[in-house]
């Protein structure tokens, strides 16, 4: 999949799977099946490392992740989260942070926000840097969302929801990120726009759908909000293979001769 692809798809009425992955390994399984671009999101300053939010991701770790998955899945589309005030600093630290970024591996990049932004999303698309937009609710202003998640409830705040995606496609983005709004909502915005919509707690109605591997794996036993679907039990399948490890060892029956190496 390249960048044209995205349109493609939309005026064929083609689903977009897109899922979010932080490491090589996982990358690698990827590589091998049928989703079509991989997210390198700022989340994985939650999955990997154990942080309350996404605020704590940065340059230095969106760079690393970018690597490692670039390297994993060579074949895929990638796209890495520009992370906290990285884009909010200068326009010269903010082209930097997505040279960074690209030079990694990426092929484009996510922006949170349209407010403030279509200036940047103009200039770095102008620059050769492909640029996904993200509404609705973005953890990046999660301190002037409040406790709200569900964004684009009011007519208000919809109808901005509406004219602000309008102003990311003309800015230059190539897809939006629809995140938690109302399914007729986000139905709306899809029909709207030219470019495709990728939907997180949006509904069936956008042109696609993005979910984070170890959401889909059911690898985060704590973490089920109303948007999740886990389409296996990964965290019980890993943990019966750790404890038939762990049994093995104390049972004396690893390792075996097939697992040891013999003098000449």
């Amino acid at each position: 999949m390249n960048i044209l692809d995205f349109k493609k798809k939309k005026e064929a009425a083609e689903k977009i799977c897109m899922i979010t992955c932080y490491d090589y390994t996982s990358a690698r399984i990827l590589s091998n099946t049928l989703i079509d671009c991989i997210l390198v999101g700022d989340s994985l300053a939650m999955t990997m490392y154990g942080f309350q939010n996404t605020l704590s991701a940065t340059l230095t770790m969106m760079q690393l992740h970018t690597g490692a998955v670039s390297r994993g899945a060579p074949n895929k589309f990638i796209i890495t989260d520009l992370p906290f005030l990285s884009f909010r600093k200068s326009l010269s630290k903010t082209v930097s942070a997505a040279e960074t970024l690209i030079r990694n591996g990426a092929q484009a990049l996510k922006i949170e926000g349209a407010a403030g932004n279509l200036k940047i999303i103009r200039h770095l698309v102008e620059s050769g840097v492909p640029m996904m937009g993200h509404l609705g609710f973005t953890m990046q202003y999660m301190h002037t969302l409040g406790n709200t998640i569900v964004q684009g409830k009011t007519e208000a705040h919809a109808k901005r929801l509406q004219e602000e995606a309008l102003l990311l496609q003309d800015a230059g983005c190539f897809a939006v990120v629809l995140e938690c709004m109302p399914t007729q909502l986000a139905k709306t915005i899809s029909e709207n726009l030219i470019i495709p919509t990728i939907g997180i707690g949006a509904g069936p109605h956008t042109d696609g759908q993005v979910l984070v591997f170890q959401d889909v794996l059911g690898l985060n036993i704590d973490f089920k909000p109303k948007f999740v679907k886990n389409f296996t039990d990964g965290y019980a399948q890993h943990k019966q293979s750790l404890d038939a490890f762990a049994h093995a060892i104390k049972l004396g029956v690893f390792p075996q001769d097939e697992n040891c190496y013999q003098s000449s």
